[in-house]
């Protein structure tokens, strides 16, 4: 693996326009991704997800050099998503296409010329291995006092013509005092057989609120890691939801500090699987100063063989009074293969705080399902509309009711 490495990195380095300083860095970056290689079962983070061995069963050996040079052709129908929006579009790891045509102009920035930043100094395999093969990475500024009109969309596709290849993605987001961004995040993928490690930073000034939307419903033989770094000052919100059912395997991992006095991070996720596909998500919410609230709300509905992984933690620093945190983590087993793993934290050292958490898994209450029956419902109906109410817990956690209909259409939920 490591000449491998080391002869796709020279082709990048080739065909980049990063500066000698920017290599520099990157050459760091792929020396410890040598060193540490793809995360084991040895790493508590990943004792339930082994992904080194997950790329070598599904995948075997990888190509990390990608030529950006030609572009992809845009396949219009990706965009049938039912409401206005802006875009960005990655097809292959290439961007296609940047688009505000809902915003005010002089409102956004979108800086795709600026010196590679280490934001995520993480002890973090997968972070080297992103910051060594980016070809380019973009920054998007929301200035102060602006709240986009419409949600933006990223739009995470690939073709067919995609195999055996590692494609690494960053995006990072300022979000000046009092902005307000929607952002989605929708995969459609065509390919199979590929390694997708995606990186955003986000920072969120005063007053500011950012809401982010993961959605990987098409069902596709790709192994995918996501990693989002969140910053958050004064009086700032987080909203992230994470709809998991498609992908062949996929860990969502996010930390987020929560720095400025009276901020607030919520997390909630689906996950909804079959078959074999074995999806994670791995939070870390960081209290770090006094008067700062978490809420995480995760459920699972497993068929077949596959696994969903939960690991939540919640940090509450010793300057971090009146921390208000909570979590919670449920599944639905629909098949005795299915597996739900649960490892939910607290790690606090301060005395005047509210802190919970919990986590329950089970099969669907036979019972319920005869009373629904007795009532006219024959099984199946049962059982989907225990499902149903099961998953609209989560999903009506979403603040935004033009993206809570979306998600709900997707899901096939109904009141």
């Amino acid at each position: 693996m490591e000449t491998q490495l080391k002869n796709d990195f020279e082709k990048m380095v080739k065909t980049s326009s990063f500066s000698k300083k920017d290599i520099d860095k990157k050459k760091i970056h792929l020396k410890e991704f040598i060193k540490k290689g793809f995360p084991n079962r040895k790493l508590e983070n990943w004792k339930f997800s082994d992904i080194s061995q997950i790329i070598k069963k599904n995948i075997g050996d990888l190509n990390y050099y990608n030529d950006y040079s030609l572009p992809n052709k845009i396949e219009s129908s990706i965009f049938k998503i039912g409401l206005e929006h802006n875009k960005i579009v990655f097809i292959n790891g290439r961007i296609e296409k940047i688009e505000f045509n809902y915003e005010d102009k002089n409102k956004i920035n979108i800086l795709d010329k600026v010196e590679l930043e280490d934001k995520t100094k993480f002890e973090n395999s997968l972070i080297d291995l992103n910051n060594a093969f980016i070809n380019k990475y973009y920054k998007i500024v929301v200035k102060e006092n602006y709240v986009l009109k419409k949600p933006l969309i990223i739009y995470h596709t690939t073709n067919k013509n995609l195999n055996l290849k590692n494609i690494n993605l960053r995006l990072d987001f300022l979000l000046k005092e009092n902005s307000c961004l929607k952002l989605i995040d929708m995969s459609d993928d065509l390919s199979e057989k590929n390694f997708i490690n995606t990186i955003y930073n986000f920072e969120l000034g005063k007053d500011s609120i950012l809401k982010n939307y993961k959605i990987d419903q098409k069902t596709n033989g790709n192994i995918k890691y996501s990693f989002n770094n969140i910053e958050q000052d004064l009086n700032s919100v987080s909203e992230t939801f994470i709809l998991s059912s498609g992908s062949s395997f996929i860990k969502n991992e996010i930390n987020c500090n929560l720095n400025g006095k009276y901020s607030s991070a919520f997390i909630n996720g689906i996950f909804s699987l079959n078959e074999k596909r074995h999806h994670e998500i791995r939070t870390s919410v960081n209290h770090l100063i006094d008067n700062t609230k978490s809420y995480q709300l995760i459920k699972s509905v497993l068929e077949n063989d596959s696994k969903s992984v939960y690991q939540g933690k919640i940090f509450v620093n010793s300057d971090a009074q009146k921390t208000d945190g909570y979590q919670l983590s449920k599944a639905i087993l629909l098949s005795e293969n299915a597996e739900f793993n649960a490892k939910p934290e607290l790690e606090i050292y301060a005395d005047d705080v509210k802190c919970s958490h919990g986590s329950a898994s089970g099969s669907l209450n036979q019972d319920s399902i005869f009373y629904l029956m007795s009532r006219g419902l024959n099984y199946k109906q049962a059982k989907e509309l225990l499902i149903n109410g099961f998953l609209l817990d989560v999903v009506e956690k979403i603040t935004d009711s033009e993206i809570r209909n979306l998600i709900k259409n997707l899901i096939g939920t109904k009141e």
